[in-house]
């Protein structure tokens, strides 16, 4: 249905070309498909445009590449994308069939430009005056690396209150505590070893100052 529409349109938009050229042999057309493809990688190529410059008409190809139209043997159809070097094909004039497809390819225009080295600054003067006049421990980088070091992190970090990732952690973790010791006696961390020594680490550190 998709090839028969795209005959249909390019078969229609030929009939005005043909009319005004009564030199043509109509006998000869014939129905010209195919798919444009990069040289790069061998990718379809959407969108191409694809103009027959003997009967001034042309057809854009599809997002994958695949394009139709109605031409003439001999006429020379001209490829042209955005990026890449437009090229031209001209259709065989011994074909003998009226149905022709083709793959054709485009190379990508690419155009190498010279180096250019950019610089914060317009001149040497200009880098010799700021390099002599720059503050590299100015109050703002001063300020910037007190409130980043990893004390004032600790210190902010433990006065933050829970939020609600924390708070259903630890109502998770003492919901299985209780279903762990479910019909026994409650844990008594006076005999927990690991309460002892997370208890010493604390004092040690210093974590068990009255605020």
């Amino acid at each position: 249905m998709k090839i028969l529409f795209l005959f249909l349109s390019s078969f229609l938009l030929c009939q005005d070309a043909l009319t005004q050229r009564g030199d043509i042999d109509t006998s000869k057309i014939l129905q010209l498909s195919g798919v444009v493809v990069s040289e790069h990688d061998l990718n379809p190529m959407p969108y191409i445009t694809v103009y027959d410059r003997s009967i001034g008409r042309g057809v854009i190809a599809d997002y994958y590449g695949y394009f139709s139209m109605v031409s003439f043997p001999g006429d020379t159809l001209y490829f042209s994308y955005y990026g890449y070097k437009t090229s031209s094909y001209i259709v065989p004039d011994t074909l003998e069939e009226n149905r022709y497809s083709i793959i054709h390819m485009l190379q990508q225009d690419t155009i190498n430009l010279p180096e250019v080295t950019v610089y914060p600054w317009p001149s040497r003067e200009d880098f010799a005056r700021f390099f002599v006049e720059m503050k590299p421990y100015d109050d703002a980088v001063r300020r910037a690396q007190r409130e980043l070091s990893g004390e004032s992190l600790a210190f902010v970090a433990a006065r933050l209150d829970a939020d609600a990732s924390l708070a259903s952690g630890l109502t998770m973790n003492q919901r299985y505590t209780k279903l762990y010791t479910n019909g026994q006696l409650p844990v008594n961390n006076l005999l927990n070893p690991y309460s002892w020594a997370k208890l010493i680490r604390d004092w040690k550190e210093g974590k068990l100052k009255r605020e």
